[in-house]
């Protein structure tokens, strides 16, 4: 498994969007990117931080920062999640595992002492010449998009 540092280089990628644009890291040169990888689209989770995004966007926007979220769901499965939801920013298709495992986020998950490979929530802030500033592994939803925005707050400062 990758496992990522604060200060490395943050891989590159190529995925599609909900909409089956292409999406590459390194076309959000020159602004903050917000990657945050989540298990699966309507799970209550992955939801209630999807919404926290959301509700938090006019936020993000005013310090120009990029969200961006990554799961292995399919395009559709992420139009439709979106649109039930009004979710402002992309969601973005890894269903090849290759962005989940080059961030080192798909690992061994033990749920009800069942053993299965998936995805460790994970937020990474990445500055704008694509170096990671900061690395959030096996997020607990509550209040966590709003931590990261504070602490982009006072970096920004």
């Amino acid at each position: 498994m990758t496992q990522l540092k604060v200060r490395d280089q943050a891989p590159d990628f190529t995925l599609d969007d909900q909409s089956g644009d292409k999406v590459r890291l390194r076309d959000f040169r020159g602004k903050i990117v917000v990657l945050y990888f989540y298990s699966k689209d309507g799970t209550p989770g992955c939801t209630r931080e999807a919404c926290d995004f959301r509700d938090y966007e006019k936020d993000f926007t005013r310090l120009n920062v990029v969200v961006l979220g990554v799961s292995r769901d399919s395009r559709e499965k992420h139009r439709k999640f979106m649109e039930k939801y009004g979710l402002p920013f992309r969601l973005l298709a890894d269903e090849e595992l290759h962005t989940l495992k080059a961030y080192g986020v798909w690992q061994m998950k033990k749920m009800m002492g069942c053993e299965s490979m998936g995805v460790i929530r994970s937020t990474f802030v990445i500055n704008p010449i694509g170096k990671i500033d900061k690395i959030y592994y096996k997020v607990r939803v509550g209040g966590h998009v709003a931590n990261v925005l504070d602490e982009l707050k006072k970096e920004l400062r």
